[in-house]
């Protein structure tokens, strides 16, 4: 991160991602027209549909994961730079397997990754995923199998599979016999966040508030906790998820993890009925408030954007609906400096 103070807490994985050829920090914009249109001080923006070529920030999580995970089988350390051209490295990646279901980023992640460090992919879709994907995903390297209806008979699916064959599962969900690789994938996406703070730690000037998205809750929670270990002040974190998916928000304030029921969401990254423990667990701590999204909202966020030369989707642009829901109901003060993070390009 060329010109930045790093955080040398985050160092290891910086230095272990630096080795993918296409990894570069995404930009942030500071929107002085849109945040004085909003009424509040200061508007950010983190483009991650710049990601890695893939245009979205699950593009770190794969990466970082795979790399790990082969840097492992090939019994070189992580803790420093790796050299993927390492024979133990290329002969490790060579023999291995990776498989996950996907309905969007985090597969194109998976494929992208295998495909650049030697390795292989099988990723599963379910009926109801456009063939266009697939064809992108094949792009990258990946073999594509179909499987049910819908994306959790694809994960079961991907999940036998793996076992069956001697692949390695790469989910972006966990669950109490599923963690560590997951762990891994967070820990990826934390760079994000660290960009972020490296950022306004350079410019010293912070945000008073930060949105983020959530699906099942991977990037969130890694952020959250970022800030909460890292950044200064007294910063509210707020959670935006749709209003037919609201798996976070409705466990936390449960008490447990539960599954919710609702319909399909044009929200189609974030549209998660079950939400990831450690995520559950992490964003219990963290998390100051959770936002609701109708569809309306989503999609009004796309055209908002666009306006200010932001192409995204619903699901990239929830964050901005969050914003303006919490406006419109009066919670956020006129000195509020908000970040959101426009999560995907309007292509991914």
């Amino acid at each position: 991160m060329p010109n930045l103070k790093v955080n040398p807490d985050h160092l290891p994985v910086l230095q272990l991602l630096e080795q993918c050829p296409v990894h570069k920090p995404t930009s942030i914009s500071c929107q002085v027209h849109a945040a004085d249109q909003l009424g509040i001080e200061s508007l950010w923006i983190k483009h991650e549909g710049e990601r890695m070529g893939l245009g979205s920030f699950k593009a770190l999580g794969g990466s970082f994961a795979i790399l790990s995970l082969l840097c492992e089988a090939a019994g070189i350390s992580t803790n420093g730079r790796v050299d993927i051209q390492d024979p133990a490295f290329r002969e490790a990646a060579q023999s291995k397997t990776f498989v996950c279901a996907t309905a969007g980023n985090h597969g194109l992640s998976v494929a992208a990754s295998a495909s650049l460090f030697g390795a292989k992919s099988v990723i599963y879709l379910a009926a109801s995923v456009p063939e266009e994907f697939a064809d992108r995903l094949r792009q990258k390297g990946a073999e594509v199998v179909r499987a049910g209806s819908i994306y959790e008979e694809a994960l079961a699916a991907a999940v036998e599979a793996g076992e069956n064959n001697g692949w390695i599962l790469v989910a972006d969900t966990s669950n109490s016999n599923y963690q560590e690789i997951p762990a891994l994938i967070y820990q990826g996406y934390s760079v994000l966040a660290e960009e972020c703070r490296a950022y306004f730690d350079q410019h010293s000037d912070w945000p008073s508030h930060v949105f983020l998205q959530a699906g099942v809750g991977g990037m969130a929670s890694s952020f959250a906790a970022h800030i909460r270990k890292f950044w200064p002040g007294e910063i509210t974190i707020v959670i935006v998820e749709p209003a037919a998916a609201p798996c976070l928000g409705r466990s936390i304030a449960a008490g447990k993890m539960i599954v919710v029921e609702g319909p399909v969401s044009n929200m189609g990254r974030l549209d998660c009925k079950e939400n990831s423990l450690l995520c559950y667990e992490s964003l219990s701590e963290t998390a100051d408030l959770f936002v609701e999204l109708t569809e309306e909202e989503g999609a009004q966020a796309v055209v908002d954007l666009a306006a200010i030369e932001v192409e995204t989707t619903p699901s990239g642009g929830a964050g901005y609906a969050g914003l303006k829901q919490l406006l419109d109901r009066n919670q956020i003060p006129a000195s509020a400096k908000c970040l959101i993070i426009a999560s995907e390009g309007a292509l991914s």
